[in-house]
């Protein structure tokens, strides 16, 4: 199951973040990292945020494991351009677009797991849950009793 995360309304060209995007379509995650930390580039910031948040909601919604993912896919589009003028001979304005870009960042699984099951037990067949409903139970007698 794939793991989405988008980033819209990024105040870089669309054409300078997709050079950053390049360098990571297709790597591990740890590798993508490894490479954003290192690249000298404006875009490489929002970029290694956006996938360290991908990060965080593969593991925390779908409890998938980090050193287990790659980078599926990543795309930069053009997002609205603002408009600006600047001054120029004899009483004229040219026209400046700021551009802004939407990134989405697509993190997928390297080995799949089986579909299905438990991810906590990996015994009972589950449907729309990552839990079977005992699992799902002792998860919640243990949160009720650490309240009290």
């Amino acid at each position: 199951m794939p793991v989405v995360a988008k980033l819209k309304y990024l105040r870089i060209a669309p054409r300078k973040v997709r050079l950053v995007a390049d360098l990571i379509r297709g790597k591990s995650v740890e590798q993508a990292q490894t490479l954003l930390r290192f690249t000298v580039k404006k875009a490489n910031e929002p970029v290694l945020k956006l996938l360290k948040s991908a990060i965080a909601s593969a593991r925390n919604n779908f409890q998938l494991e980090e050193s287990n993912l790659y980078i599926r896919k990543i795309s930069v589009d053009e997002g609205p351009k603002y408009k600006r003028h600047m001054p120029r001979a004899r009483g004229q304005a040219y026209e400046i677009q700021k551009k802004t870009s939407h990134v989405t960042l697509w993190l997928d699984e390297i080995e799949k797991k089986k579909k299905g099951l438990c991810v906590i037990c990996g015994k009972k067949k589950v449907r729309t849950f990552l839990r079977c409903r005992s699992c799902r139970e002792k998860i919640r007698n243990y949160n009720n009793r650490k309240k009290d």
